[in-house]
């Protein structure tokens, strides 16, 4: 399943979509992953620093746009405005 990303908003769902469908706790992916429970927990609200910003500003400036590949599985955990139910298997 691909999905366009526009901003740090649109992919913290995503993420946490992924993390949830893989069942997984947040410490716990945080903890594999090397960052803190408290930086992906931000990801995951789709916290937008300043780095984010200018990066999909960039992005977006130079017409690349950035897509992810999720599991199927994954679709009935996306809110809709990034994906989610719309593309939800019936």
């Amino acid at each position: 399943m691909k999905i366009e990303i526009h901003s740090a908003a649109a992919l913290g769902p995503v993420v946490r979509a992924v993390r949830k469908a893989q069942g997984i706790r947040q410490d716990d992916a945080a903890g594999s992953i090397g960052v803190s429970e408290n930086f992906l927990g931000k990801i995951e609200r789709g916290g937008e620093t300043v780095q984010w910003g200018k990066l999909f500003d960039v992005l977006h400036g130079l017409g690349i746009r950035v897509t992810l590949d999720v599991p199927d599985e994954t679709a009935p955990r996306l809110p809709p405005a990034v994906g989610g139910e719309r593309d939800a298997p019936r």
